[in-house]
């Protein structure tokens, strides 16, 4: 018998949630746009992962499309707070398991509540599957409810720089 050497815990939680989902590989990307290239995609199907500290030791993970950004004043309401702050590099992966770039919710060392911006709604998506340089695709419904995600407006438009 072979064993993985690097077993993913992201296929482990997609299959207990019984969630369908295709892999996609690809080189080095650098933005939402360039990852939407590589994975064949629009924009705004690929979902990024943001991981929000909101107290000691209370982390949220934050679903936004690719071509948005995070609202602070619209996510904190949805929280109920008036604090939120992004950890640092190793505390991310410290609390997720993953590295920046690569985080998701699935098979994260922590199962963190999930907040989805209500635009993924209906969608096909990708989302980042532990590794750089691979994304899943899937069925925005069927993870959100495998995520048990409170779907909300949290993001705006990502302004052009």
């Amino acid at each position: 018998m072979v064993t993985n050497p690097n077993p993913n815990p992201v296929f482990d939680a997609l299959a207990g949630a019984e969630v369908s989902y295709r892999v996609i590989r690809y080189g080095s990307v650098r933005s939402a746009s360039e990852a939407a290239k590589a994975r064949g995609v629009e924009v705004a199907d690929v979902v990024k992962t943001i991981v929000t500290r909101r107290g000691d030791n209370d982390y949220v993970f934050v679903l936004i499309p690719g071509d948005r950004t995070i609202s602070w004043p619209k996510l904190r309401k949805v929280l109920g707070v008036n604090r939120l702050s992004m950890p640092d590099a190793a505390t991310a992966k410290e609390v997720t398991g993953y590295e920046r770039g690569t985080i998701t919710p699935f098979g994260s060392v922590h199962p963190w509540p999930v907040i989805a911006d209500e635009r993924i709604e209906g969608r096909q998506i990708t989302l980042g599957a532990g590794e750089h340089g691979m994304a899943i695709a899937v069925d925005a419904d069927a993870a959100l409810k495998a995520l048990n995600a409170t779907l909300a407006d949290v993001t705006e438009p990502e302004s052009a720089e």
